[in-house]
């Protein structure tokens, strides 16, 4: 951001690549200074992930993992037990800590729209672009960062990565893929909620989806319907192309799946947060 002291109406002259670069960045490291300064909500959607994790495999894995197929349970198929439901689950915890550290987004976009960041930019020279895209950086970042922290975590509890260190750094690239579209989709519900609180709701939804596709159970186990809704949802070919990187098997049609999914919502978002923003923050 070039200055941000001018009251002066924006110019009418249309932003150089550079400026709108350098507004980006200005305004991505506010993000990610707040994220420092104000660590509750990370903390709060790192612990998330990372408790789930091991609630599964602690209080679960044991039933669990006794009952996935051989060909399910990946590296730690052999063991059985929580040994082979840590190798299954894992790649479902990755995405499910994606879907949570999205939910800050929707908050903290609506606290810039509500609480008159945003219209005190409307005076300045900055496009929406910049405001739109540094927060969706930043979330990436949030949501990468609970990923990480979760897979720590369930490295230090056993897990181990079969893949290899390409299957690892592919399954990282996945995991940014979808977190950049999920992460669009949280800006677009921010921009359309009318207050803090509704923004705090509307993405949660997003939590529990990997619950219901592939990620804590195989969908052969659910009953019919649900198994339809499973095997059609996009996060189950998410959490099967991480597992698959991770495990260093086939990935099938579900890579193919994930990057069309990733297209759909990813762009269908961000024209959904352009086209809403201006509308919230003239409220």
């Amino acid at each position: 951001m070039t200055t941000l002291t001018s009251a002066a109406p924006a110019p009418a002259h249309p932003a150089t690549a550079a400026r709108l670069v350098g507004d980006t960045a200005a305004l991505l490291r506010r993000s990610l200074t707040r994220l420092v300064r104000y660590p509750s909500m990370t903390v709060m959607l790192v612990a998330m992930p990372v408790v789930f994790l091991l609630l599964f495999v602690y209080v679960f894995g044991g039933t669990l993992g006794d009952g996935l197929p051989a060909t399910q349970a990946g590296a730690g198929g052999a063991a059985g037990g929580k040994a082979a439901y840590l190798t299954y689950v894992v790649p479902g915890i990755l995405v499910a800590a994606l879907a949570a550290g999205g939910n800050g987004t929707a908050i903290s976009i609506a606290m810039d729209l509500r609480e008159g960041f945003v219209a005190r930019l409307r005076t300045m020279a900055v496009r929406r672009a910049s405001i739109l895209g540094a927060h969706t950086l930043a979330s990436v970042v949030q949501c990468l960062l609970c990923a990480v922290a979760s897979f720590l975590v369930a490295t230090l509890i056993g897990y181990r990565v079969a893949g290899g260190v390409g299957g690892a750094l592919g399954a990282l690239g996945v995991l940014a893929l979808v977190a950049l579209a999920i992460t669009w989709l949280c800006v677009a519900l921010g921009t359309v909620s009318d207050s803090v609180e509704t923004a705090s709701n509307l993405p949660m939804p997003l939590t529990f989806l990997p619950f219901l596709a592939s990620g804590f159970v195989p969908t052969d186990s659910m009953p019919a319907g649900l198994r339809w809704f499973a095997e059609h949802q996009p996060f189950t070919p998410f959490i099967e192309t991480v597992r698959a990187l991770l495990d260093g098997t086939p990935l099938g049609s579900n890579l193919w799946l994930t990057l069309g999914w990733c297209a759909v919502i990813g762009v269908g978002a961000s024209w959904w947060s352009v086209r809403s923003f201006d509308r919230s923050s003239t409220r």
